[in-house]
């Protein structure tokens, strides 16, 4: 069974200086995080679930859906993603390896108390970045990304071939 990875959205989205840098949108910082977090399972190989506050929208029901390969969840009104990522903790079985993003004082104490791992919205975002860059190094390294001469792929038939038409 895969780790399992609860990001509290926009606790996450408050603590990344992108949002501010590029002056995004609510509705574009959350498809940031979204397409950076699928990004992190695949290489990480960890299930993501990613909660945004329904608290104070008019959204009636929590909506619950997949983003590709990762679960997004955004909660009802009245309901807040501490709540849902409390009850989603203490659902999961205690063998399976629990971690969750928040920078909440309050929110950590209470995911400490239950046997998961907590960490802070900055830590996330470094591993994402961290992760990214060591996944795209290694697809670099693997799929022979870096340049090689022509001549090291080729036959020394093609070469010798190729030579005498460049000198023709």
């Amino acid at each position: 069974m895969k780790p399992l990875l609860v990001v509290d959205g926009y606790n996450v989205i408050g603590a990344w200086h992108e949002v501010q840098k590029h002056n995004w949108s609510i509705d574009e910082s959350r498809d940031q995080l979204i397409r950076a977090l699928q990004d992190y399972s695949g290489y990480a190989n960890e299930e993501v679930v990613l909660v945004f506050d329904g608290w104070q929208s008019d959204r009636r029901t929590t909506t619950d859906e997949m983003a590709a390969n990762i679960r997004v969840v955004y909660t009802r009104h009245g309901e807040t993603a501490d709540s849902f990522i409390e009850r989603l903790v203490a659902q999961t079985p205690k063998y399976r390896s629990v971690r969750v993003a928040t920078s909440d004082g309050l929110e950590q104490s209470q995911v400490l108390s239950t046997g998961a791992v907590r960490m802070t919205s900055r830590e996330l975002l470094r591993e994402l970045r961290e992760q990214r860059d060591h996944g795209l190094g290694s697809y670099r390294r693997d799929s022979g990304f870096q340049r090689k001469p022509l001549s090291g792929r080729l036959s020394e038939d093609t070469l010798n071939k190729l030579e005498r038409l460049r000198r023709s």
